[in-house]
């Protein structure tokens, strides 16, 4: 008995010991394995009086179940020890200060052309797509601009072939959809891209550039409704407190045309060196849709009447944040683009 004694206290003393798994298995080897020292003690049995035979069986079997229980244990702490020990060296210090990624943010004239699309589509309009590789027949010819028409004069278009160019107004798309109506009012859409004319490059001029085009077709739409339109565009676009005011134009796609001029929002109206003194600035044409526009793509003119007006989105940018040479837009400059990060 006193064999047992020491021989279980031999194996918890090793178990305490063992600072590893492996360690930890030797341990197990040596006390409980086949030739382990607790079947040995078993194998003594042989040699025991009869009588004595089952106080040492039970005795060696309390032993055998004291170091197995101990086994189990300390191995579930070095197996806690082995993970703790790996997750300290794969963690992350969230602590230190973190790389700073170079990240973009949206061209100026992306946030304007959004802003417009936001403040139509609450309004009811739909956004219109279109190819910038354009048929003539819809870039001039459903516009009211005919071959050899004066008006295409004010348009030095680059040609592909005799029908096709790249479009120089987004009108263009106007007159696909109106096409699509088939004659069917209402209609009330907007059509932003580009927009390419044959132009000198310079701080106010550009041969590619951005248009946003609205268009609204209904029975009984009169100029009070264009200019209440654009008279809420302006104080949404420039602030607060904007008045428009209408100057007598010529445009072949609408009849009566008129350029639109918006109060400065520089000066409130006073003067200043952006409006050259004169309160106002222009930033648009406008006017009502031509009857025999609406009479080529289908629609009745004595029954349905429209507007429409074309805003410049480099014009508005300029205006709006200050940018005095059209250009910018153009140079992917890191300096100029950075001006416009809303994450910084």
């Amino acid at each position: 008995m006193d064999k047992i004694q020491q021989v279980q206290e031999e194996a918890l003393a090793a178990i305490a010991e063992a600072t590893d798994l492996e360690s930890l298995n030797q341990v197990r080897i040596q006390y409980l394995g086949k030739k382990g020292s607790i079947q040995e003690l078993m194998s003594e049995m042989k040699s025991l009086p009869k009588e004595e035979k089952p106080a040492f069986g039970s005795k060696v079997n309390v032993c055998k179940q004291e170091v197995s229980t101990a086994l189990e244990h300390k191995q579930s702490e070095l197996e806690s020890q082995s993970l703790f020990a790996n997750l300290e060296k794969e963690k992350i210090d969230i602590t230190l200060e973190e790389t700073k990624l170079q990240i973009g943010t949206s061209h100026p004239l992306v946030m304007i052309q959004q802003e417009i699309e936001n403040l139509f589509v609450g309004m009811g309009y739909t956004i219109a797509e279109g190819p910038e590789v354009e048929e003539d027949y819809y870039n001039f010819e459903l516009a009211n601009i005919p071959k050899d028409h004066p008006a295409r004069d004010m348009q030095d278009t680059f040609y592909i072939d005799p029908n096709t160019l790249l479009r120089t107004h987004t009108t263009a798309m106007q007159m696909r959809e109106l096409e699509k109506a088939k004659g069917k009012a209402p209609i009330k859409l907007i059509c932003p891209g580009k927009v390419y004319r044959r132009d000198d490059d310079d701080a106010t001029h550009s041969h590619q550039f951005m248009q946003s085009e609205g268009l609204v077709v209904a029975e009984n739409i009169t100029l009070a409704d264009l200019k209440g339109t654009l008279e809420h565009m302006a104080n949404t676009m420039f602030g607060n407190g904007r008045t428009i005011r209408f100057r007598p134009s010529y445009f072949p796609f609408t009849e009566p045309s008129v350029e639109v001029d918006v109060s400065c929002p520089f000066c409130n109206g006073k003067g200043c060196s952006v409006c050259k003194g004169s309160g106002w600035i222009e930033i648009l044409g406008a006017g009502m849709v031509h009857p025999h526009v609406l009479e080529m793509n289908g629609f009745d003119p004595e029954k349905y009447s429209g507007f429409a007006f074309g805003v410049g989105l480099e014009r508005v940018a300029m205006l709006k944040y200050g940018i005095d040479d059209i250009r910018n837009f153009y140079l992917n400059d890191k300096r100029f683009l950075q001006n416009f990060n809303r994450f910084d």
